[in-house]
């Protein structure tokens, strides 16, 4: 298949895989695949029939790949399925790309997977899906802050205030959107400033993976034809208040009843407070952000979702 990215050369692709599979090694196809926004994603079958999946952002030292494998190789030693990572490469002079080459996992994304599967089918997977967020979350810290290799990481002992900060800068560059009204401007600086009462809880900091929807899960059925999860990907992962995540979750309409339930086992149940006022602060920041990504379209649910908070201040 012909291959088009204008930075990124078939003969350093080539290289890329000799380097991880020996000199006799030679590319048969190269795929691109859903990537994030500043890197390029791409599938590369080798003439052997083996594939993996790379990463690269040319021309760029990007560290973020970095808190990704470190990421990745956490939630692995939890049991959780994520691809096994082969090679890290931060950009350098003499060699300016950075690049993850990892695993190739087979599977579709939730959405098709719900197109597949009967609606028992996709309940059970639901379940799966839930199991896996639950071990996530038994997992706690004794403070907030990003999961990041090293020890130089911020750390905030104030969940309300951690929340604050996380999104501090994504609420300052909304307020430059001349498509916002200034009534829903200032309405957001409000709730961002009542955030210590808003969104108040005592659970304990929990491990999340911040970003779980559908284009980060793969699943397939198992050898007795039973669909799973069989790949949870670009965590960005931190130590936080759990019921933000399910709040996530919920709003993109990744998870439906069958994962509720099943999530809501002994110690994480999701009580009247976190409905009433928590859950729609919760779907408000995430519907900001993507405010910020991509624009217009946006606007509106956002909207929605403001007001549903602005009546709790």
């Amino acid at each position: 298949m012909p291959f088009h990215e204008s930075d990124i050369s078939w003969q350093l692709l080539r290289q890329i895989v000799q380097e991880w599979a020996g000199t006799s090694a030679e590319l048969a196809e190269v795929k691109p695949l859903v990537g994030g926004m500043i890197n390029t994603t791409l599938c590369l079958t080798l003439t052997d029939g083996q594939r993996v999946v790379l990463k690269i952002s040319p021309h760029r030292v990007n560290r973020d790949y970095e808190r990704e494998v470190y990421q990745l190789n956490l939630l692995r030693s939890l049991g959780l399925p994520t691809p096994q990572v082969y090679q890290l490469e931060i950009g350098s002079l003499d060699d300016p790309n950075s690049l993850i080459l990892m695993e190739y996992i087979d599977g579709v994304d939730l959405s098709e997977a719900r197109r597949q599967c009967s609606v028992e089918q996709f309940d059970q997977l639901q379940q799966h899906l839930a199991e896996i967020v639950r071990t996530m979350h038994a997992q706690t810290a004794g403070a907030y802050q990003r999961v990041l290799p090293g020890e130089d990481v911020r750390t905030f002992s104030n969940w309300p205030e951690f929340y604050q900060h996380l999104y501090d800068p994504i609420v300052h560059e909304v307020q430059k959107n001349p498509d916002l009204p200034p009534k829903a401007r200032k309405q957001i600086q409000k709730v961002h400033e009542k955030l210590d009462r808003l969104i108040a809880h005592s659970d304990s900091p929990r491990l999340v993976h911040w970003d779980v929807w559908s284009t980060n899960l793969l699943a397939r059925p198992d050898a007795s034809g039973r669909w799973r999860i069989c790949a949870v990907l670009d965590p960005n992962c931190k130590y936080a208040h759990a019921e933000a995540e399910i709040a996530y979750i919920d709003l993109f309409n990744t998870c439906n009843h069958a994962f509720l339930k099943a999530y809501q086992q002994p110690g994480n149940r999701l009580d009247d407070g976190y409905h009433r006022m928590r859950k729609p602060v919760y779907q408000l920041y995430p519907l900001i952000h993507h405010v910020n990504l991509f624009g217009r379209e946006y606007i509106k649910p956002m909207l929605a979702a403001l007001d549903r908070v602005a009546g709790l201040l």
